[in-house]
């Protein structure tokens, strides 16, 4: 029988080990234990090019901050570079605005770090099934969440499909980090058309920087330029 292979990636490693050796001993489920973000790529990438078998859970920190990149970067890694990876995020506290944020990019649940040990597994084994996981009392505000989130992309939206077909290509390359002489370079046109497309971006989505108009956009689901 193939077994559950289980990320864990806590901050604290105590808990994380403890929480890993607990998962094990499962029949069903093999699961690791790392500290950082670094180690969570690095075992990932391992797995990813065939060094050892896939991971299909990670179980988070939601709290997993500190000087280097934390549980938002591993969650937006997860989702972009290792399909198939079901991250459900670990959390000290319940707090229904983070689990919606955490949901809207991508986690499959929302889950107390003193749950019981029977219950992280229900969660573990259901997020295979594709079912979603969060507390109860928490699911009213999270669903308030996600209808607030769902209005406000489709308002960045509308601003968005506002731009002329040229005018996204410039926010594209924006959002790719080229500034305004490398867009120029791309695009054919000289610095003083791009400078002019630039401020026509910003002033149709309504924002005074390209640092507001590359969030805005990327809230809106503009991919950037390849």
């Amino acid at each position: 029988m193939d077994r559950i292979r289980v990320l864990v990636v806590d901050g604290h490693r105590i808990f994380a080990e403890s929480l890993a050796t607990a998962l094990t001993a499962e029949q069903d489920v093999e699961a690791t234990a790392v500290g950082s973000v670094p180690a969570a790529l690095h075992l990932l990438e391992r797995s990813k090019g065939g060094g050892d078998p896939a991971f299909d859970v990670l179980l988070l920190d939601a709290d997993l901050d500190g000087a280097g990149p934390g549980a938002q970067s591993l969650l937006a890694a997860a989702q972009d570079r290792f399909p198939g990876l079901h991250a459900v995020m670990l959390a000290a506290e319940d707090d229904a605005v983070r689990a919606a944020r955490t949901l809207a990019a991508g986690a499959c649940g929302w889950v107390a770090k003193d749950s019981s040990l029977a219950r992280l597994l229900q969660v573990v084994r259901g997020v295979l099934r594709e079912e979603t996981h969060v507390p109860p009392a928490l699911l009213t505000g999270v669903l308030r969440e996600l209808r607030r989130d769902r209005h406000h992309r489709s308002e960045q939206q509308r601003l968005v499909e506002s731009l002329t077909p040229r005018e996204l290509e410039v926010l594209r390359c924006m959002l790719a980090g080229l500034g305004r002489k490398a867009v120029a370079e791309r695009l054919f046109l000289s610095p003083h058309t791009v400078r002019t497309h630039m401020q026509n971006v910003l002033g149709k989505l309504g924002v005074h920087s390209t640092l507001a108009a590359v969030a805005l956009a990327r809230r809106a689901g503009v991919p950037p330029a390849e």
